[in-house]
């Protein structure tokens, strides 16, 4: 890669996804359509890099996957080497830390990430989709946390973000059973934010970036930031986050922040 691999198209060394910038907006494509996108380590580390390297005033993250599927899950055909690598290494906890690490930087504050999801989203692909914001479904979607089918569980940061959606007991039976999640029920139960035909799909994702990038960007941060911690604040604590950002926005819109 160059010394800004990311100023207009770069693909990593694995050749398992794409990464496009355009302005505010930087694109993840998965393009493996040959095996329905399906993830490996390899492909994880790529998305780790360029987390850790995507620049300061990228706004908005689109993930998409090339072909027929957003994502398959789990390439099985390396599965049973990771396991066993993973079973038998003294780095056990931290290798897996490093996968995590790969979806995690999409929730990152300062950032708004779109999934544009159509065809399967199984397992690890359902986790990608779940890391992001926003969930852009087209009306093929099938989501399914599918560990369960594997005798393993959703390691990639997707249990949190699955009961903040639908509630504990609808992630639990999604989870335990790994049946598959459609787009009709996907948007009735909160997992997609909207459905729309497949080939309007990424137009819809756009659209969704553009409306995005027309707040202020610190307006957005701060409304990202207390909306993720509504959920464990009292009444009492939410107030005092509200006015606390509301004071800094002010302060900045009056020009007298620091």
């Amino acid at each position: 890669m160059s010394a800004n691999p990311f100023s207009a198209s770069a693909a990593p060394e694995s050749g398992e996804a794409r990464f496009d910038l355009d302005g505010p907006v930087a694109t993840v494509t998965l393009c493996r359509p040959q095996v329905l996108n399906a993830q490996t380590p390899a492909l994880w580390a790529d998305l780790r890099e360029f987390g850790r390297t995507l620049p300061g005033d990228v706004r908005v993250v689109i993930v998409r996957g090339e072909g027929r599927a957003f994502s398959a899950g789990l390439d099985t055909t390396a599965a049973t080497a990771m396991l066993g690598e993973i079973a038998a290494g003294p780095d056990s906890d931290t290798r897996i830390a490093g996968f995590q690490e790969a979806f995690a930087w999409l929730r990152r504050p300062s950032l708004i990430s779109i999934a544009a999801v159509q065809g399967h989203a199984i397992g690890a692909g359902f986790q990608v989709a779940l890391a992001c914001d926003f969930r852009v479904a087209a009306e093929d979607v099938s989501f399914s946390m599918a560990e369960i089918k594997l005798g393993l569980v959703p390691d990639l940061g997707g249990t949190k973000r699955l009961v903040e959606l639908v509630g504990y007991a609808r992630a639990l039976e999604l989870c335990v059973t790994g049946r598959r999640v459609a787009a009709a029920e996907a948007s009735q139960i909160g997992l997609a934010n909207v459905v729309v035909p497949r080939d309007e799909l990424d137009d819809a994702a756009k659209d969704l970036a553009a409306a995005v990038l027309a707040g202020p960007r610190d307006a957005v941060i701060e409304i990202k930031a207390l909306l993720a911690q509504a959920a464990v604040h009292t009444f009492a604590e939410q107030e005092a986050a509200e006015r606390a950002a509301q004071l800094r926005r002010i302060a900045d819109l009056t020009g007298r922040g620091e």
